[in-house]
């Protein structure tokens, strides 16, 4: 049996939890995964862990923070006064907000915390900061 490889586009299914045991993502309620290894598609993890699989195998790996979304960086985390915060916008916690920098580039901001003077915001990945576990199942090596 064939083996994936980097180059290889291969379809998942996976389920992925935190260290309490909370399930982040499941592609059963989602629908499978497909990528293609060595585009960065993926978190180095997880694409580590796929590389040698084959089909039908599955397999539970634990990717450590420097391999998943990395530390959490407090400089992408920011407390704004709320007479600079655009007045047509309502801040709820959880709620996402866009920005375009003049390069192009955007960049994407959770809200965190709201109050009467303030309006805190988070530029961190939800997952930064976590170790990670999933348990992959190969379906199918797409293309090789």
């Amino acid at each position: 049996m064939e083996q994936v490889k980097c180059g290889d586009t291969v379809k998942v299914n996976y389920i992925g939890k935190l260290d309490d045991g909370t399930v982040f993502y499941n592609s059963a309620e989602r629908g499978s995964l497909q990528f293609k290894l060595g585009s960065e598609e993926v978190i180095v993890g997880f694409e580590d862990a796929v590389i040698g699989m084959m089909v039908g195998e599955t397999k539970t790996i634990r990717v450590p923070i420097d391999k998943a979304y990395g530390p959490c960086r407090k400089e992408l985390m920011a407390v704004i006064p709320r007479d600079e915060f655009p007045k047509h916008i309502k801040p709820e916690v959880g709620q996402v907000l866009q920005i375009t920098q003049s390069d192009g580039v955007q960049i994407f901001f959770r809200v965190t915390d709201v109050c009467e003077l303030s309006v805190t915001v988070d530029g961190n990945h939800p997952l930064a900061g976590k170790d990670l576990t999933y348990e992959i199942q190969l379906l199918e090596i797409v293309s090789v």
